[in-house]
């Protein structure tokens, strides 16, 4: 049982890239936005990025231009691609359905640690 299920963090320095995948259950994924989340020491979960079912992309201001957020509805998978990264880029990320009062929010996974340090 897959539900929601996180990978690709570690431990980058400061100006280097990561890959991190969401591989997620077919009724959670298929038809719904899906977006990626932040949770960083002493700050609440944020939504870094988040795609529609067609592709049609979001992000927060820190993160325009050095993330892409892309989806294979084919594979019920989510990628966040991160470049330029700094340090306070480092959390927990987690995917889960982009937030929207029409239907619930999925279990969140357990997440995917990110460090950027020198």
């Amino acid at each position: 049982q897959v539900l929601l299920a996180e990978s690709g963090g570690g431990l980058v320095q400061p100006g280097g890239s990561l890959t991190l995948s969401c591989a997620a259950s077919e009724s959670i994924f298929s038809g719904y936005p899906m977006a990626w989340f932040r949770e960083s020491q002493g700050r609440q979960r944020e939504r870094v990025a988040s795609i529609t079912p067609s592709g049609m992309a979001e992000y927060v201001a820190s993160a325009t231009g050095r993330f892409t957020i892309s989806r294979d509805n084919a594979k019920n998978t989510l990628t966040l691609q991160m470049n330029s990264l700094k340090v306070e880029d480092t959390g927990v990320y987690y995917c889960n359905r982009d937030p929207n009062p029409h239907y619930a929010m999925a279990a969140w996974g357990k997440g995917t640690l990110v460090t950027v340090s020198s």
